[in-house]
């Protein structure tokens, strides 16, 4: 029961109730209270008051008095706050680290998980379509630049102009490009074959691409017959974690210190898993390899050095009979193989060894000279697959060049307006001495008229006479005439014998310098302006590489096409010790061809120079001239000869 009344005395209250009767004197910010034994005094500014209590303890009267802190937590519980919260922070960052080393080991046993693409015939797609509106736009922008707003006679003249030459260039650009996709046709059609046949040098480059990203690196060095032999690099037993995920006794999750058994156990899990996809992917790249031969080898933890530690041979027969359906399943190409050899053995108590040694070389004197030379030389193949397993960052591959390219229609124009060539003199029976010329440096007409005559498709002239019979040897230094060059492709067939050796064409400017990095042509750009590599092949001893160069396309700054070899430094074979160099141009009903005498030690050769020729009393017209000169230091050295920037 609790009843509350004022009473007159100003700033008393009083409060009576069972416990008593309590009574308070003095304003809200300074008060008094006094009741059931206890007299306390507020302030009312802050969180401080002040209690004072009566008690009687052995008849004697006693004061006691207390001062408390209200409000924010107390030291201690502060300090209790912040060793939860380490706690707290070192219990996530332990899941965290248990997670990673869980996923880790489900990714590196899973490679032979993946669906790996079966190789197809390759379908070549054809060009796109010819936004011939687009052309029409800029064609009009261009015939009516000039005419006044109110000249409508000369704008629909101008209109009818342009509409003509945009049916004539979209004719001519479709021409154009049929003929390259039936070139790129022949192409894939041609690789296709070689590699149903098992061609060696086709086989190992479609099986290397097809390694290029897997977490193991694999590297194919061989056909013999319908088998592959393949050399796998296995990661390192070091670079495995030494930790690994565990439970304490109350059943909480932890990290604890791996034991090296099951650590190789880890480790032989990988190996298995990569061997696995290694061999599934070969199979799966070449359609006619029935067997594959592998070898894996890795860094001995002991000596740091390579060594071998499995190899065996894989039927597609016995690969294609069971599953791969779990990470399990890798275990079983150690059991369906043949002669398989692995360093890491089971004791005769049913564990796993624990100690990593070097399977003996004496059955593969091939891996046993790849291993020597690895060792010797830095700058080996194995070297680099090795350096690549240091490195997680992928690299980016730059888009190939679309080899369906339109000509600019503005170029187009030019090329149509400037006028034709100037027939050459008729031909003598007897055969010219080669005469001295100086470095063509012509300047194609740049410069569009402001009102170009109406284009409409002129008579070709009467096919020019050469000073050198059709069909015959040309000799170094030696030039000749090229008929109508800006209209026909010239035909490239580049032959020879004792080692393998690849075309390159650089698009010079007037100054012997290219005009950009793209403007060199080879192995790995094989489109470029008016120059397009189109295959390349093994008949017995010989190899056969083509190449078409279109001169009416290379551009208006391109003043020179280099048509030059190289041969890989590596191989150690120079163009002086080869069986065979000869390189064969050819277009339309003429035809040069031109054998080369280097001289010694020369790795990369300079076949020809296809050039724009301007003289004083006549039309520019293209000519062709045979060199033969020669670099000791290869394609790097040449390319850098015309400022090719190799080294970025």
């Amino acid at each position: 029961m609790s009843l509350g009344f004022r009473v007159g005395v100003p700033g008393m209250r009083v409060r009576v109730s069972t416990r008593g009767v309590r009574a308070s004197v003095g304003p809200r910010i300074a008060r008094v209270h006094v009741g059931t034994g206890r007299t306390r005094v507020s302030s009312g500014m802050g969180p401080f008051y002040a209690s004072t209590a009566l008690s009687r303890s052995r008849g004697v009267s006693r004061g006691r008095s207390s001062t408390t802190r209200s409000g924010g937590p107390s030291p201690t519980q502060l300090a209790r706050a912040q060793r939860a919260a380490q706690r707290a922070q070192q219990e996530a960052e332990r899941n965290a680290a248990i997670e990673q080393l869980r996923q880790l080991r489900r990714d590196t046993t899973r490679a032979h998980l993946e669906r790996f693409a079966i190789s197809s015939a390759p379908i070549i797609p054809p060009p796109p379509p010819i936004p011939a509106e687009a052309v029409r736009a800029q064609a009009y922008s261009i015939y009516q630049q000039g005419l006044g707003l109110f000249a409508r006679k000369e704008k629909e003249r101008a209109r009818v102009q342009a509409d003509a030459a945009v049916a004539a260039y979209v004719d001519s650009e479709s021409r154009r490009l049929a003929g390259i996709h039936a070139e790129l046709c022949d192409g894939a059609d041609a690789w296709w074959t070689a590699l149903c046949a098992n061609d060696e040098q086709t086989v190992c480059d479609a099986v290397n691409a097809a390694f290029a990203d897997n977490p193991a690196a694999g590297c194919a060095v061989g056909v013999d017959g319908a088998s592959l032999s393949v050399i796998m690099r296995l990661q390192d037993l070091d670079t495995l974690p030494d930790q690994m995920p565990s439970t304490t006794a109350a059943g909480r999750p932890t990290l604890k210190a791996m034991p090296k058994r099951e650590r190789m156990l880890w480790w032989m899990h990988i190996l298995a898993s990569n061997l696995a996809a290694t061999v599934l992917e070969a199979l799966a790249t070449a359609p006619s390899i029935t067997e594959v031969n592998a070898a894996v080898i890795t860094r001995m933890p002991d000596t740091h050095r390579l060594g071998l530690v499995a190899y065996g041979s894989w039927s597609r027969t016995a690969i294609e009979r069971g599953p791969w359906g779990c990470a399990d399943d890798a275990w079983r190409i150690l059991d369906i193989g043949t002669d398989v050899q692995c360093s890491i053995r089971t004791t005769a108590s049913g564990n796993i060894s624990s100690v990593v040694k070097p399977l003996p070389l004496d059955e593969l004197p091939g891996v046993a000279t790849l291993l020597a030379n690895c060792d010797d030389d830095g700058d080996a193949a194995l070297a680099d697959l090795d350096a690549d397993l240091a490195s997680s960052t992928p690299v980016s591959e730059p888009d190939p060049p679309n080899p369906f390219r339109l000509a600019p229609f503005d170029h187009w124009l030019q090329t149509r307006a400037a006028p034709p060539p100037a027939a050459p003199p008729a031909p003598t029976p007897i055969r010219p001495a080669p005469i001295a010329e100086p470095t063509p440096s012509p300047t194609p007409v740049t410069a569009t008229p402001q009102s170009p005559a109406p284009q409409s498709p002129a008579p070709r002239p009467p096919a020019p006479q050469h000073p050198v019979p059709v069909g015959d040897d040309l000799s170094a230094g030696q030039s000749v005439v090229i008929g109508d060059a800006a209209a026909i492709p010239l035909r490239i067939t580049f032959t020879t014998a004792g080692a393998d050796s690849d075309l390159v064409f650089l698009l010079l400017d007037r100054d012997d310098k290219v005009l950009d990095d793209n403007a060199m042509i080879f192995y790995n750009q094989p489109v470029g302006d008016g120059v397009t590599l189109i295959s390349k092949q093994h008949t017995g001893s010989a190899t056969v590489e083509l190449a078409v160069v279109r001169p009416g396309e290379v551009g208006p700054s391109v003043a020179k096409v280099l048509v030059a070899a190289s041969i890989d430094a590596a191989s150690g074979a120079t163009f002086d010790s080869l069986g065979l160099c000869h390189i064969r141009i050819g277009a339309e009903n003429q035809c040069w061809s031109f054998t080369p005498s280097p001289e010694p030690q020369v790795r990369a050769l300079i076949l020809v120079e296809i050039y724009l020729y301007r003289p004083p009393d006549a039309g520019a017209r293209w000519k062709l001239r045979a060199l033969g000169q020669g670099w000791d230091d290869g394609l790097a050295a040449l390319a850098r000869a015309y400022g090719v920037n190799v080294d970025g």
